[in-house]
């Protein structure tokens, strides 16, 4: 089978490697510290801002996947070199770029999203991630490069910590009996993107020359946050829990001290109203579906009390 390179070695880099060994590939990590490798899955270390670095460490690699994840209050800074880095080197390797990407770049949506929702963004963010596409589906329609993007809802499962996940963050308060405040509307429907979902939508998009040259949404589930707390609470063996929404001027004061929370005010379309992702054209093209809601609160309840 051929070689598959990731770049990033998070919750999606990693569950992804995974999926691609299970699917009797080999897999190369490259991230900036590297790693210890198996004898399934090796690791370097790599500079992702260096084209050169990565091309020779992509060399003979039919995929090559951005699974990065700079920090969330430095994309405008962080971004930019690396995903050009990324673009140059999948266009010297002949490497398929895959890119994980989210629904930022929609801006606030006027209904369900869609892989062919205009990208409207206004804010620092959805305008970094909307300008990534263009520029690596301007290189694909050059003949330079292949190009293919999977695009995510909000992340959920074990594989998540508490510090990426608004769900996960949220168990210790559900177990407690706690009151669980969330941002934005608690009642307004969400989607929410399993990260074995995220993996084998990625997956697909390196080995199907059918997903080239366009994005596709991950399978997921619509929950409202309300709703998936009150499920995640029942498998955890309490009652339904109390929640409700910060107060979009406290979380505004708290950002003048906490800059990731100044961060998440300035999206705050994608929480004060409905934000749901349809993925029916990635389900209709590869028959990938989302995992059933409820396994995914077991397993990530199961996770989280494991040894509790």
């Amino acid at each position: 089978m051929a070689l598959h390179v990731i770049v990033g070695k998070g919750p999606v880099g990693t569950t992804t490697a995974q999926q691609l060994v299970a699917a009797g590939h080999s897999v190369r990590v490259l991230s900036r510290r590297g790693g210890r490798s198996s004898a399934e899955i090796e690791h370097r270390q790599v500079d992702a801002t260096d084209a050169a670095a990565l091309a020779a460490a992509a060399r003979g690699a039919a995929a090559l996947y951005n699974a990065l994840n700079p920090d969330y209050t430095r994309w405008a800074a962080d971004w930019p070199p690396m995903a050009t880095a990324l673009l140059t080197a999948a266009e010297r390797t002949g490497a398929v770029l895959v890119t994980m990407g989210n629904l930022y770049g929609y801006g606030r949506p006027a209904g369900a999203m869609t892989p062919d929702s205009p990208l409207a963004a206004t804010d620092t963010k959805g305008r970094v991630r909307a300008r990534m596409w263009r520029e690596a589906l301007a290189a694909h329609e050059a003949g330079r490069v292949r190009v293919s993007e999977a695009r995510a809802a909000d992340f959920v499962g074990p594989q998540v910590s508490g510090d990426h996940s608004h769900l996960t963050r949220q168990l210790p308060a559900l177990r407690a009996g706690r009151r669980a405040w969330v941002v934005g509307d608690p009642d307004a429907p969400r989607g929410w993107s399993y990260l074995p979902d995220v993996a084998a939508t990625l997956t697909v998009l390196g080995t199907d020359d059918r997903a080239w040259g366009r994005a596709w949404h991950v399978p997921s589930a619509v929950r409202s946050q309300r709703q998936a707390l009150t499920d995640l609470s029942g498998a955890l063996g309490r009652g339904e829990p109390k929640v409700s929404g910060i107060p979009w001027p406290a979380l505004r004061a708290a950002g003048v001290v906490l800059p990731f929370l100044r961060e998440v005010a300035d999206v705050r379309h994608q929480f004060d109203q409905p934000y749901v992702i349809d993925a029916s054209a990635t389900t209709a093209t590869f028959g990938l579906a989302a995992t059933p809601w409820d396994d995914v609160v077991a397993a990530t309840v199961g996770a989280a009390t494991a040894g509790v």
